[in-house]
């Protein structure tokens, strides 16, 4: 497969699920900011902003409008639902040789319809509006596609995703324990409130909803099963044949989180939760950037804060 194909079958998993992630975590904290009126809005603000990777002038207050303006429809922010979206639209376009129709005409659409703003009362709607999206891609790839290298690549951009944003949003519980939102708020916000239920039958505890979400082995959002399953795809796409070790330096990096998570006590996690989430997010980044070199050499790898590659 050409570098320019797997960059961008690549990039377009690692968009889509962007995309999903950053409507899931600003669904929750914005309705949370409305519906509390004890929260300090500038500071609850700021501090989702910095999760999510932006910053704002110190002198200027920070609103939920701004949270929205920044990220949600702001096409030129890196890390917008709006550029994220376009931009998965443009790597299927230079990957068209390889990307199913339906999947062309589903991220065609869902570019042409994304919005420049959005009414406050309308923001559950819109949020909602990118998730059903998000998964009409999702589904198209997964019912349409061979598995062979263009599976994996789009599959590990996917996954890689997927674990940063979930180790973004149990970032978010960290900001502030007394108004943040809570366990069952977080366990909704990703889908897995039933699949929590069924497992541990009972009120979500901080133990139990932080283990379910980062060491649950059978659950898709979790991040042991993303680091997983990113794994298995870099094996797919090319075997080792080395009889001793791991010489592969992003299976590298992705084992040695996976071993920090699932050996490590859950309490400990939960009192080092910020430390850790920050771990997470900077071995999945230190991840993509080797498989940028490795698959990728002629090509910037594209960022939070960069331009559509």
């Amino acid at each position: 497969m050409l570098s320019r194909i797997a960059e961008s079958l690549f990039w377009i998993g690692r968009y889509i699920e962007r995309s999903d992630g950053t409507a899931r975590i600003l669904d929750v904290h914005l309705q949370l900011l409305l519906e509390d009126p004890w929260v300090a809005e500038d500071a609850a603000c700021r501090s989702l902003l910095g999760v999510m990777g932006v910053s704002v002038p110190s002198e200027e207050p920070v609103g939920r409008g701004d949270v929205l303006q920044l990220l949600a429809v702001d096409r030129a922010q890196p890390a917008s639902i709006a550029y994220s979206l376009i931009a998965a639209r443009e790597n299927a376009r230079r990957a068209r040789e390889v990307v199913s129709t339906e999947l062309w005409e589903a991220l065609n659409t869902t570019r042409s319809r994304m919005p420049r703003r959005v009414a406050a009362e309308k923001v559950h709607e819109f949020f909602a509006w990118v998730r059903e999206r998000a998964a009409l891609s999702i589904g198209i790839a997964d019912s349409a596609t061979s598995r062979d290298e263009a599976w994996h690549f789009f599959t590990l951009g996917r996954s890689l995703e997927r674990a940063d944003m979930t180790a973004r949003l149990l970032a978010t519980r960290s900001l502030s324990e007394v108004s943040g939102p809570s366990w069952t708020t977080i366990l909704r916000s990703v889908g897995a409130y039933e699949a929590y239920l069924r497992m541990y039958r009972g009120v979500p505890s901080a133990r139990n909803a932080a283990e379910f979400l980062l060491l649950d082995r059978l659950f898709p959002r979790s991040i042991l099963f993303s680091v997983a399953r990113a794994e298995q795809c870099m094996r797919e796409i090319e075997p080792g044949v080395a009889r001793l070790g791991v010489g592969d330096p992003t299976l590298v990096l992705l084992g040695r989180i996976r071993s920090q998570l699932e050996y490590r006590p859950i309490l400990d996690i939960i009192d080092d939760l910020p430390h850790q989430m920050d771990e997470v997010q900077l071995a999945i980044s230190a991840a993509s950037e080797t498989i940028r070199r490795r698959y990728f050499p002629s090509e910037t790898a594209p960022s939070w804060n960069g331009k559509i590659s």
